[in-house]
């Protein structure tokens, strides 16, 4: 008789547990999950160099020498210009042969030195005229970026946007099909999305420095910061 005793509340606690979880469960499947998205414009203001030297002659041994002397007076001239982010991104010397008939002749050698730095984008043009004159003979190409803070503040932006998108979203639908928008009951912050610094090549340089006398002009133009946030919310 004890065990019948227990047995009847066990098992009404089991149905009332049974009924609670299936109330959770359809409580559950009435949400609505929407992905929110934010875009954020930004002017850039940094500029990422790359130039070098490039020397030919008959000798591996005077090429060397002469590029090494051209090279550090680029890169004396850059540090007195308190460049940022100073450094050496190539070094080669390699052959240089004519090939006549299928034959090889070598007819001396080939050295470059690039290296790469970081400047103010007010400051590149005239700073690139500079390093030319300076002893750079080559410029490879530009990239421009924001700096940290500004781009970190274009994060905050596009996800503040990406979030109201989202509620927006939500509401539209469900007024839609006259439904009320609870509360909220999950966010995914899928985050922003740094951007990619802006290039441009060395043919771009250079038609941008014969398009004017002098300092040859640079402009960067703007970055694109995106982010995205999911919301499911409960109606």
């Amino acid at each position: 008789m004890k065990l019948k005793k227990l047995f009847v509340p066990l098992l009404a606690g089991m149905l009332f547990l049974g009924g609670t979880s299936g109330a959770i469960a359809e409580e559950l499947l009435r949400t609505i999950t929407v992905t929110g998205r934010g875009e954020e414009a930004i002017a850039t203001s940094l500029s990422e160099v790359r130039l070098g030297v490039e020397v030919r002659g008959a000798t591996a041994t005077q090429v060397q020498a002469d590029i090494a002397k051209r090279s550090n007076q680029v890169v004396d001239f850059l540090k007195s210009k308190n460049v940022a982010k100073l450094t050496t991104t190539g070094i080669n010397l390699q052959p240089e042969y004519d090939y006549n008939n299928g034959d090889r002749r070598l007819i001396g050698y080939l050295a470059t030195n690039t290296v790469s730095f970081e400047v103010p984008t007010a400051q590149a043009g005239s700073l690139m005229d500079e390093a030319v004159k300076a002893g750079a003979t080559r410029i490879d190409g530009i990239s421009f970026r924001a700096t940290d803070a500004a781009l970190a503040e274009a994060e905050k932006t596009a996800l503040a946007e990406a979030a109201q998108d989202a509620r927006t979203q939500a509401q539209t639908v469900l007024t839609a099909l006259g439904l009320s928008p609870q509360e909220i009951v999950q966010i995914q912050v899928n985050g922003a999305a740094p951007p990619t610094p802006i290039f441009k090549t060395m043919d771009a340089v250079r038609t941008m420095a014969l398009e004017s006398a002098a300092p040859s002009p640079v402009e960067g133009g703007e970055q694109t910061v995106n982010a995205s946030v999911t919301l499911t919310i409960r109606y």
